[in-house]
């Protein structure tokens, strides 16, 4: 019987919940996710094994170096091995096997040691994979708790692909990912970037089949994954795409590689790294310059305190201020940017566009090099870890953009379009869609759309007033596009309805007094 979205969600989440006696919400991630990846190529290694043996009858003719190399040439993609080999304690690192021994002591110490061997047997696409494993302590996560969160998840139905598709055990990592991060507060900002916002950038960039995809600042991998969804739902080849990722924090970069395995995505490299400080995506050929990229999409901190480069070829225009690294990464992004069709979305506060000092010569130096495409302002209170307004600056590779996108800025204004939420305001998916229109419309001679559609406001400004005075470079989205007059038209509505309103309470109210009056009630009044 095919399994339902709902079904393995329902269940992971229980198995979730039985760390609420032993930890945070917030740290309910470092976890499951090892466990739930665990048990993934556990079911999905023993159903391959099971489809070698149906095929080899048994494999009884076989030695067994001659069994192990036809089922790992023809059935596996990955190994799953013998936990101390060769001793007394032998036993598969397979999550059966370890299942199987839940009510003896030292449960954390075996799944640990089965998943540091998992990733030893598979150096090339698992190392690293299940981070620091702190949880498999006694003293972090008592034995008990850890086997009832085992003995929920094994409740889930088998997650191969024979009883599952990807789409839904990648659904179910999503949603496991958006779970967490609704409870979890300011942290999930470091880790999760709620999803209609990377559906927004990366439908802006419009990735193509076998382009490459990078995201410096990757968190769980959701911008990388969805440009391959966004491909493959237009009918290309979503695998076809090079998958690119650096994260700051190990465990979470271990979260992007389960999430990308998860989602059948196995063309991907993620590096742990500060991707400011030590970069590691570098040119092939040994000189030590950085890989270039067609598509790069990122949503870093926001003005985060760093130490500033001294000499890099990355700070066009100077170097971004300790105070924030803001810049400093749109700096890395533009130097990442393929020279031929490269192009860039990073979503910023709206603090880049018009700060002075450090930021405005970098600010007047990407201008003048007329690489920013476009400025699009999103609604407050989009984020998991702030309520501050955000924008979302588009960037293409010099001399790449658009004959009549050339000397100039596109500004789109969305920060009206979203609904509200439990926690956080949301776009909708017309909302979407309607920023991408406008992002994609014409423009007649004084900037305005020739066929205004989905009722956002944008305008396409010449270099000329943005570098000119009285905006001397200055990109607020308030300089170019107004919104006063037709504040205060509102507003005069607003009033002129409040008081037909008021006045027809007082009416009703009186009409109300003297009905009781008559009826012999008095006080009322």
């Amino acid at each position: 019987m095919a399994v339902t979205q709902q079904e393995i969600e329902n269940r992971l989440w229980d198995a979730a919940d039985e760390l609420r006696v032993a930890m945070a919400e917030a740290q309910y991630s470092s976890v499951v996710f090892p466990l739930m990846f665990w048990k993934y190529l556990s079911d999905t290694w023993e159903h391959q094994h099971q489809e070698f043996l149906a095929e080899n009858k048994g494999a009884g003719d076989l030695s067994a170096e001659e069994a192990h190399e036809i089922e790992y040439r023809d059935y596996q993609s990955f190994e799953i091995p013998f936990i101390h080999p060769d001793t007394v304690q032998k036993c598969r690192a397979s999550w059966s096997s370890i299942l199987a021994t839940i009510t003896r002591p030292g449960l954390g110490q075996r799944v640990r040691a089965s998943l540091q061997a998992i990733e030893s047997a598979n150096p090339d696409k698992f190392s690293r994979l299940f981070g620091s494993m702190t949880w498999t302590a006694e003293e972090v996560l008592p034995g008990e708790v850890l086997a009832a969160v085992m003995q929920a998840m094994d409740r889930t139905p088998k997650m191969h692909e024979g009883n599952m598709s990807h789409d839904v055990l990648g659904g179910a990592y999503e949603y496991l990912l958006k779970r967490f991060s609704d409870g979890s507060g300011t942290r999930a900002g470091q880790f999760f970037t709620p999803r209609e916002v990377v559906e927004l950038i990366v439908e802006v960039l419009d990735p193509k089949s076998f382009e490459s995809v990078y995201d410096p600042t990757c968190g769980s991998g959701g911008m990388l994954i969805a440009s391959a969804n966004l491909l493959k739902a237009r009918g290309g080849r979503g695998y076809t795409l090079s998958l690119n990722g650096q994260e700051a924090v190990p465990d979470t970069a271990g979260v992007a590689r389960m999430n990308l395995f998860m989602h059948n995505l196995t063309q991907f490299k993620v590096e742990v790294g500060d991707t400011l400080k030590d970069p590691r995506f570098k040119r092939l050929d040994g000189s030590g310059t950085l890989a270039q990229f067609d598509v790069i999409v990122a949503n870093p901190p926001y003005s985060l305190k760093w130490k500033p480069w001294t000499t890099d070829p990355r700070a066009i225009g100077g170097v971004a201020p300790q105070s924030s690294a803001d810049w400093a990464f749109v700096q890395h992004m533009i130097a990442s940017m393929d020279p031929k069709k490269g192009r860039a979305g990073v979503v910023l506060p709206h603090g880049v566009l018009f700060r002075g000092g450090q930021e405005a010569a970098i600010r007047r130096r990407v201008l003048d090099d007329d690489l920013l495409e476009a400025v699009i302002g999103l609604p407050e209170n989009l984020f998991y870890n702030t309520t501050i307004e955000t924008c979302i600056l588009v960037f293409r590779a010099p001399g790449t953009k658009a004959p009549e996108r050339q000397g100039g800025v596109l500004f789109v204004d969305a920060s009206q379009r979203f609904s509200k939420g439990r926690n956080r305001n949301v776009l909708t998916e017309t909302d979407i869609a309607d920023v991408v229109t406008a992002y994609n419309s014409k423009f007649d001679a004084d900037g305005n759309p020739v066929d205004p559609d989905g009722g956002l406001q944008a305008r396409f400004v010449p270099m000329g007033e943005i570098k000119n005075k009285p905006n001397d470079y200055d990109l607020s989205i308030s300089r170019y596009i107004k919104h006063a007059a037709a504040e205060q038209e509102d507003l005069g509505t607003l009033v002129k309805a409040y008081n037909l309103a008021r006045a027809e309470r007082q009416k009703t109210e009186q009409r109300m007094l003297d009905v009781l009056t008559a009826a012999g009630i008095e006080g009322l009044r």
